[in-house]
Protein backbone atom coordinates (compact mmCIF):
# COMPACT_ATOMS: atom_id res chain seq x y z
CA UNK A 1 0.00 0.00 0.00
CA UNK A 2 1.23 3.26 -0.63
CA UNK A 3 1.71 5.88 1.77
CA UNK A 4 -1.09 9.16 1.94
CA UNK A 5 -1.22 12.02 0.07
CA UNK A 6 -2.31 14.57 1.67
CA UNK A 7 -3.17 15.11 5.43
CA UNK A 8 -6.49 14.70 5.36
CA UNK A 9 -5.53 11.05 3.96
CA UNK A 10 -2.73 11.08 6.84
CA UNK A 11 -5.85 10.94 9.42
CA UNK A 12 -7.69 8.37 7.46
CA UNK A 13 -5.19 6.08 7.46
CA UNK A 14 -4.19 6.30 11.18
CA UNK A 15 -8.20 5.75 11.67
CA UNK A 16 -8.40 3.03 9.30
CA UNK A 17 -5.41 1.53 10.85
CA UNK A 18 -6.47 1.46 14.12
CA UNK A 19 -10.04 0.18 13.30
CA UNK A 20 -8.38 -2.66 11.57
CA UNK A 21 -6.31 -3.60 14.76
CA UNK A 22 -9.04 -3.27 16.99
CA UNK A 23 -11.91 -4.89 14.56
CA UNK A 24 -8.71 -7.90 14.79
CA UNK A 25 -8.31 -7.77 18.39
CA UNK A 26 -11.85 -8.10 19.36
CA UNK A 27 -12.51 -11.34 17.13
CA UNK A 28 -8.83 -13.02 18.50
CA UNK A 29 -9.00 -11.35 22.14
CA UNK A 30 -12.59 -10.33 22.57
CA UNK A 31 -12.11 -10.62 26.99
CA UNK A 32 -9.51 -7.97 25.78
CA UNK A 33 -11.51 -5.93 23.96
CA UNK A 34 -13.99 -5.45 26.61
CA UNK A 35 -12.17 -4.49 29.32
CA UNK A 36 -10.34 -1.79 27.53
CA UNK A 37 -14.12 -0.84 26.79
CA UNK A 38 -14.94 -0.89 30.59
CA UNK A 39 -16.76 -3.56 30.40
CA UNK A 40 -17.27 -6.86 33.09
CA UNK A 41 -15.79 -10.06 31.53
CA UNK A 42 -18.25 -12.65 33.40
CA UNK A 43 -16.32 -16.11 33.88
CA UNK A 44 -19.76 -17.74 32.59
CA UNK A 45 -22.38 -16.51 30.70
CA UNK A 46 -25.76 -16.65 31.51
CA UNK A 47 -28.21 -18.34 28.82
CA UNK A 48 -29.62 -15.94 26.64
CA UNK A 49 -26.05 -13.71 26.54
CA UNK A 50 -25.37 -12.85 23.34
CA UNK A 51 -22.26 -10.24 24.47
CA UNK A 52 -19.90 -12.99 22.23
CA UNK A 53 -22.35 -12.75 19.22
CA UNK A 54 -22.38 -8.69 19.55
CA UNK A 55 -18.63 -8.26 20.22
CA UNK A 56 -17.84 -10.31 16.77
CA UNK A 57 -20.29 -8.74 14.84
CA UNK A 58 -18.88 -5.06 15.85
CA UNK A 59 -15.22 -6.10 15.32
CA UNK A 60 -15.85 -7.48 12.36
CA UNK A 61 -17.84 -4.29 11.11
CA UNK A 62 -14.66 -2.57 12.34
CA UNK A 63 -11.93 -4.55 10.64
CA UNK A 64 -13.92 -3.91 7.05
CA UNK A 65 -14.33 -0.17 7.78
CA UNK A 66 -10.55 -0.27 8.62
CA UNK A 67 -9.90 -1.95 4.92
CA UNK A 68 -12.74 0.75 3.67
CA UNK A 69 -10.63 3.78 5.06
CA UNK A 70 -7.29 2.20 3.76
CA UNK A 71 -8.60 1.87 0.26
CA UNK A 72 -10.16 5.30 0.29
CA UNK A 73 -6.30 6.78 1.77
CA UNK A 74 -4.68 4.21 -1.20
CA UNK A 75 -6.90 6.10 -3.97
CA UNK A 76 -7.10 9.06 -2.39
CA UNK A 77 -10.90 9.41 -2.45
CA UNK A 78 -11.46 12.68 -1.30
CA UNK A 79 -15.20 12.74 -1.65
CA UNK A 80 -15.31 9.74 0.93
CA UNK A 81 -13.04 11.72 3.20
CA UNK A 82 -15.26 14.34 3.74
CA UNK A 83 -18.36 11.79 4.09
CA UNK A 84 -16.76 10.61 7.27
CA UNK A 85 -16.01 13.84 8.63
CA UNK A 86 -19.95 14.28 9.00
CA UNK A 87 -20.71 10.34 10.36
CA UNK A 88 -17.84 10.55 12.47
CA UNK A 89 -19.00 13.91 14.61
CA UNK A 90 -22.80 11.56 14.23
CA UNK A 91 -20.89 8.42 16.25
CA UNK A 92 -19.49 11.03 18.52
CA UNK A 93 -22.80 12.15 19.74
CA UNK A 94 -24.55 9.00 19.80
CA UNK A 95 -21.72 7.14 21.65
CA UNK A 96 -21.43 10.52 24.14
CA UNK A 97 -25.76 10.45 24.67
CA UNK A 98 -25.13 6.40 25.25
CA UNK A 99 -22.73 6.99 28.35
CA UNK A 100 -24.62 10.14 29.77
CA UNK A 101 -27.46 8.05 29.89
CA UNK A 102 -26.07 5.29 31.85
CA UNK A 103 -26.39 2.58 28.57
CA UNK A 104 -22.47 2.54 28.11
CA UNK A 105 -19.67 3.15 30.43
CA UNK A 106 -17.77 6.09 30.79
CA UNK A 107 -15.02 4.90 28.92
CA UNK A 108 -16.86 4.96 26.20
CA UNK A 109 -16.69 8.48 26.35
CA UNK A 110 -12.93 7.66 25.29
CA UNK A 111 -14.23 6.51 21.87
CA UNK A 112 -16.58 9.48 21.54
CA UNK A 113 -13.61 11.49 22.05
CA UNK A 114 -11.46 9.78 20.03
CA UNK A 115 -14.48 10.03 16.84
CA UNK A 116 -14.93 13.51 17.40
CA UNK A 117 -11.36 14.45 17.31
CA UNK A 118 -10.98 12.41 14.56
CA UNK A 119 -13.63 13.84 12.67
CA UNK A 120 -12.27 17.66 13.71
CA UNK A 121 -8.59 16.07 12.78
CA UNK A 122 -9.95 15.22 9.27
CA UNK A 123 -11.63 18.40 8.59
CA UNK A 124 -8.32 20.48 9.24
CA UNK A 125 -6.62 18.18 7.05
CA UNK A 126 -8.81 18.83 4.05
CA UNK A 127 -9.17 22.64 4.53
CA UNK A 128 -5.45 22.33 5.09
CA UNK A 129 -4.57 20.43 2.18
CA UNK A 130 -7.33 22.67 -0.09
CA UNK A 131 -5.51 25.45 0.87
CA UNK A 132 -2.48 23.99 0.05
CA UNK A 133 -3.60 23.24 -3.72
CA UNK A 134 -5.19 27.07 -3.85
CA UNK A 135 -1.85 28.42 -3.28
CA UNK A 136 0.28 25.96 -4.91
CA UNK A 137 3.89 26.33 -5.94
CA UNK A 138 3.67 29.65 -7.98
CA UNK A 139 1.57 31.26 -5.35
CA UNK A 140 -2.28 31.83 -4.82
CA UNK A 141 -4.25 31.15 -7.88
CA UNK A 142 -1.38 29.15 -9.61
CA UNK A 143 -2.39 26.24 -12.30
CA UNK A 144 -0.26 23.21 -12.59
CA UNK A 145 -1.86 21.52 -15.81
CA UNK A 146 1.11 18.94 -15.30
CA UNK A 147 -0.50 17.06 -12.67
CA UNK A 148 -3.89 16.36 -11.52
CA UNK A 149 -4.95 17.49 -8.57
CA UNK A 150 -5.98 16.14 -5.26
CA UNK A 151 -9.35 15.96 -6.11
CA UNK A 152 -9.05 14.51 -9.46
CA UNK A 153 -11.18 11.52 -10.45
CA UNK A 154 -9.16 8.65 -12.21
CA UNK A 155 -10.89 8.34 -15.43
CA UNK A 156 -12.21 4.53 -14.84
CA UNK A 157 -14.26 6.43 -11.68
CA UNK A 158 -15.68 9.15 -14.06
CA UNK A 159 -18.55 7.53 -15.14
CA UNK A 160 -19.60 5.86 -11.33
Amino acid sequence: MRLPRSGAGWTIAVFGLLALLLGALGLIWPETQLRLLGFEVPTERAPGDYTGAFLTASSMASFNMGVYYLLAVATEWRPFYRFTVWFRLVTFTVFSIAVLSDVAPDRFLGVAAWEGLGAVATAVGLWWDSRRAATGPAGPGAADDSAPGPDAVPATDAVH
